[in-house]
C-alpha cells in the first residue's frame, strides 16, 4: 500500500486569517517502507513573516522572496501525492493549509477521508502521555539530534519512522516467505521386525509371597485389609 508521510511550514497558525503556506515535505512509503522518492518545496507566501514564525522553522521572508509561489508548484505536488492516503501529525492543521492554498489557485482540495492523523493515533495507543513530535520520537528511541529548528521534510522524515512504530512496528513492512509457504512435516512410524516375542510377566503374588503377608498381618492390631 502507497501511503504519503508530509508536513507543512507556514507563516502562522490559521489560513483563515491571512496565514500562508511556506513549505512542504512529503515521503512515500510503500507497504511501510519508505522508498526514497520525496517531494519538498519551499514556497513564496507573498506576505511577511511573523517573528514569531521565522522563531520556529528558520524560514524568513528575504529567504522566501525568489521562491516559487504555490500556483507554480500546486501541480506536481498533486501528481506526487496521487490518490495516496495522507499521513500528518496533527494532520487537521496540515490539510486546511494545503486545501487553502488548493482554493487560492481554483484547484480542488484533498479529500479529507484520506487523512490519517498520527496524533490521534498515538493517543489511542498512549493515553495520557505527551503526544508531540519530540516526545514520540524519545519514546521509540529514534534520533532527532540534527532537528534544531522545524522543517518539513526533516519532520515528515522523523514521522515516518514514527508511524511506523505507532502501527506496531518495523516488523509490519516485511512480506515473510513463510506467509505464502507451506511447512509439511512428515512423521514416520518405524516398525521393528526383529524383536523376539516375550511372554507377559505375570504380576500375580506366588504361594512363597502370600505365607510371608499372613504371617505379617499376624502381627499387626485389627488390620483393615485383614477381613
Amino acid at each position: 500500500m502507497r501511503e504519503i508521510i508530509f508536513d507543512t511550514e507556514t507563516t502562522g497558525l490559521d489560513p483563515k486569517t491571512g496565514d500562508r503556506l511556506v513549505e512542504i515535505g512529503c515521503i512515500e512509503m510503500v507497504n511501510r517502507v519508505t522508498t526514497g522518492r520525496t517531494f519538498h518545496v519551499y514556497v513564496n507566501p507573498e506576505r511577511d513573516m511573523p517573528a514569531e514564525a521565522e522563531a520556529v522553522h528558520g524560514l524568513s521572508a528575504a529567504f522566501l522572496a525568489d521562491k516559487p509561489r504555490f500556483a507554480e508548484v500546486a501541480a506536481d505536488f498533486l501528481e506526487f501525492i496521487g490518490d495516496a492516503p495522507m499521513v500528518a501529525h496533527n494532520a487537521g492543521f496540515d490539510f486546511g493549509f494545503i486545501n487553502a492554498e488548493l482554493r487560492l489557485c481554483g484547484l480542488p482540495e484533498v479529500d479529507r477521508g484520506r487523512m490519517v492523523d498520527t496524533v490521534a493515533l498515538a493517543r489511542v495507543r498512549h493515553p495520557g502521555a505527551k503526544l508531540s513530535l519530540d516526545a514520540l520520537c524519545s519514546r521509540y528511541g529514534i534520533d532527532r539530534s540534527h532537528r534544531t529548528l522545524h522543517g518539513a521534510l526533516l519532520d515528515a522524515e522523523l514521522l515516518a519512522q514514527v508511524y511506523v512504530e505507532l502501527r506496531g512496528g518495523r516488523q509490519i513492512g516485511l512480506e515473510l516467505v513463510a506467509e505464502t509457504t507451506e511447512i509439511v512435516t512428515e512423521i514416520k512410524v518405524l516398525v521393528r521386525t526383529d524383536r523376539q516375542y516375550r511372554q507377559p510377566r505375570p504380576h500375580a503374588a506366588t504361594a512363597e509371597e502370600l505365607a510371608a503377608h499372613a504371617i505379617f498381618l499376624q502381627s499387626v492390631d485389627a488390620p483393615l485389609w485383614g477381613t
